[in-house]
Formats: structure tokens, C-alpha cells, sequence
């Protein structure tokens, strides 16, 4: 039986590309050409749903970037699109997720994301702090933020979620705690916080910043983050991620839950599993420009794909699943990878052994310190020859 199926749209400009994110975006200049980039996203679209062979549609979620840039009228030719080509498993109520940034969400936008059928919002907050802002290369200012979620309550979503960031540059214990304090004062359904990592290829990682807090300090932060908001009514079901009971992101669940998902976007990545078990992963070509020609001359745009097995298909599977604070099982495992689970049980038992995982009825979930040192968990499960490299 496949799982679950979802779908990516990726909306690749940015007025201006942040230090420290390594996603596929581009600076907008005056005129990114979305006319052109819509309509080449709804060709792909037609050509990813020939390779869904009518299977429906668990959540939809457009990323990127920032599409925010993107007009209400622009994003509902591309959820028509969507709608033209699959069947929403849950019709309207199909989880329909849209990133926004504050410095780019203008109050007459917002009706239109929702008209076009826009029923959960992901608003980029990332600091209350002017300083750690401006430090971060946002475009944003703290009042902004409020007035995101208040105009996106005013237009009629009831879904949003705010992404923070802790161990900024500069920042203290008690400047992370009044950002999460700021952050629940608007009453999000949902909050992703995330630790600032020096990623490759960025700005922050060739040239890092002055006054990032020790490990030490980034530990102490991430500790009181768990405090409050399990104090403020939300439980943790990911690593990075918090909700409100019943408001946990199905679109990420699918992904962590080793479901499938199509791709349609400049660099967007998609994973799809046949008929017969066989999980193959592929990805769009990464710059705009080159994906709008490939798209408009052939349709088909599908870039690297590629089987995943053996080894490597067991440490992807483990490198979802174990974000995941309800773990998974081991059905859930031979269901996703086809192999039994006695094969990788013994390297559980292992880990278990360590501190890192519990195990109850057959369900494995990392412990509180498994979720602080989850790189040294996941890569007990790299392939041999990664490990080796």
C-alpha cells in the first residue's frame, strides 16, 4: 500500500536572500517574472499529477522563498491549477499551507490567500527583537509581526503558524524568552522554533557573526523554550515543532512520517513510492530561469531521479522518523521500507541502551536528550560508505 501523498509548490524569490538560509531562493529585483514562473508551475503540475496516477492529495503547502510576493489572484491561478489537476482527499479541508513574511504580507493580499483556498498561514517571524533583526538581514520590524497576524486574522484564517529563531547573535537567555513570551501573546495554533545553525553556502557560515551564544547558553535557551510553551498549552511533536491539541502540521507529519510527496517548482525535491514498493526521489532544476525554459519546452521536468535502497533508504527513513517525538513503529518501518524490522532493532536496542531511545510496544521514540543530540542519533543510521566519507 503507498502512503499518503502530498504536494510542494516552491515560489523561489525573495526581496533579499538572509545570511544565514541556504534554501533555493533569489533576490527578486523590480520584476521577478511571475506571470511567466505561474504559468509554468501549472504545467508541471499537469505533468506531476500523470506520474500520481489519480491518487489524491493529503495537503498542499507553497513555500519558498517568499510567496508572499506572489498576488491572492497569482496564488489562486495555481491552487485552481491544483484543484484542476488532483482530488484534495479532504476537499475544502484539505490542509492548504502558505509561508509568509511580515516585511511582504500587505493587508489587502490576505482576503485574496484565503479566497483562493489558503486555510493555514506561516508567518516568518523569527525575532521580536529590532536588533537581532536587523542582525539576521529581515525586512521586518517587530510591530509588523503583529499586525501579520491581526490582518490575518481580520481576513479569516484560523490556522497560523510563527517560526522563531534562538542563539541569535547578541542574544541572551532573557532576550530568547521575551521573544517566545511575544511570540504566544498573539496566540499562534502553532510555533516552530528553531536554533540558528551556520549552514553551507551561506553568508553566516563563510563569515560568521560576532556574539553567537556558546553551546552552553544555546542549550539553556532551548530548555526554557520547552518550559513555556508546554506551560502555554503546547506539545511538542517534533523536534522544532509545537502545536496547539489538534493543530500539528499535517504536511510536515506526512514528510516525517516517511509519506510521499510531489514536487513542482524551481528546485523543489519530491519522493514518490510505485505500486510495488520501490521509493524513488527526484527535483526540479534550482534557478528560475532554467526551470520556466525546461518547462516550456517539454513539460516534463524531472532532474535526478534516482532509487533509494538498502542501507540508504533505512537511514531516511530513520532520519524523519526519529524528529518525530512519538517515534514511529516498527509496522510503520516494514511498511515504509520493505524491510523487516529484527534487521535494524539491534542498533535500537543500542541506542536505547544509550539514553537516546525508549521503546514500549514496539514503538520507539527518542528521549529528551535523543531530540537535543538528534544529529548523533540519526546518524547511528548512516550508510556505510557515508559514514566512511
Amino acid at each position: 500500500m503507498t502512503p499518503p501523498l502530498s504536494l510542494y509548490l516552491h515560489l523561489p524569490w525573495c526581496v533579499r536572500k538572509c545570511p544565514y538560509c541556504d534554501f533555493n531562493s533569489h533576490t527578486a529585483g523590480s520584476a521577478p517574472p511571475r506571470a511567466r514562473y505561474v504559468e509554468a508551475v501549472c504545467r508541471d503540475l499537469e505533468a506531476e499529477a500523470a506520474e500520481a496516477s489519480g491518487r489524491p492529495l493529503a495537503s498542499v503547502f507553497l513555500g519558498g522563498g517568499t510567496p508572499s510576493l506572489f498576488s491572492g489572484a497569482e496564488i489562486a491561478t495555481l491552487l485552481d491549477a491544483v484543484r484542476a489537476s488532483f482530488t484534495l482527499a479532504e476537499g475544502p479541508d484539505t490542509e492548504i499551507t502558505m509561508e509568509a513574511n511580515p516585511g511582504t504580507v500587505e493587508r489587502h493580499a490576505l482576503p485574496g490567500y484565503r479566497r483562493a483556498g489558503v486555510n493555514r498561514l506561516s508567518i516568518g517571524a523569527q525575532s521580536f527583537d529590532a536588533g537581532s533583526l536587523k542582525r539576521l538581514g529581515r525586512i521586518h520590524g517587530p510591530g509588523e509581526i503583529a499586525d501579520a497576524v491581526r490582518d490575518a486574522r481580520a481576513a479569516g484564517f484560523t490556522n497560523l503558524n510563527l517560526d522563531l529563531m534562538f542563539a541569535l547573535p547578541g542574544q541572551s537567555a532573557v532576550m530568547a524568552r521575551d521573544d517566545l513570551r511575544q511570540a504566544l501573546a498573539l496566540a499562534p495554533e502553532h510555533l516552530s522554533l528553531y536554533q540558528l545553525t551556520l549552514e553551507p553556502n551561506t553568508v553566516f557560515h563563510s563569515r560568521p557573526p560576532a556574539g553567537l551564544p556558546d553551546d552552553e547558553l544555546a542549550a539553556d535557551m532551548g530548555e526554557q523554550a520547552l518550559e513555556q510553551l508546554a506551560a502555554a498549552g503546547f506539545g511538542r511533536y517534533e523536534v522544532s515543532a509545537f502545536a496547539r491539541p489538534g493543530r500539528e502540521c499535517r504536511h510536515n507529519l506526512n514528510y516525517w512520517r516517511f509519506g510521499d510527496y510531489l514536487a513542482a517548482g524551481a528546485g523543489a525535491h519530491g519522493k514518490l513510492t510505485s505500486a510495488d514498493g520501490v521509493v524513488r526521489r527526484y527535483r526540479k532544476p534550482a534557478h528560475p530561469v532554467a526551470y520556466m525554459e525546461r518547462v516550456e519546452r517539454t513539460a516534463a521536468v524531472r532532474e535526478d531521479c534516482r532509487e533509494i535502497s538498502g542501507d540508504e533508504l533505512v537511514f531516511e527513513f530513520m532520519l524523519n522518523a526519529l524528529r518525530l517525538v512519538g517515534g514511529f513503529t516498527e509496522a510503520d518501518f516494514e511498511r515504509r521500507t520493505g524491510f523487516p524490522a529484527a534487521g535494524v532493532r539491534p542498533r535500537l536496542a543500542e541506542l536505547a541502551a544509550r539514553g537516546l531511545l525508549r521503546e514500549s510496544d514496539c514503538r520507539w521514540r527518542p528521549t529528551r536528550l535523543g531530540l537535543r543530540f538528534l544529529n548523533d542519533l540519526q546518524a547511528h543510521f548512516l550508510p556505510a560508505s557515508a559514514a566512511a566519507a
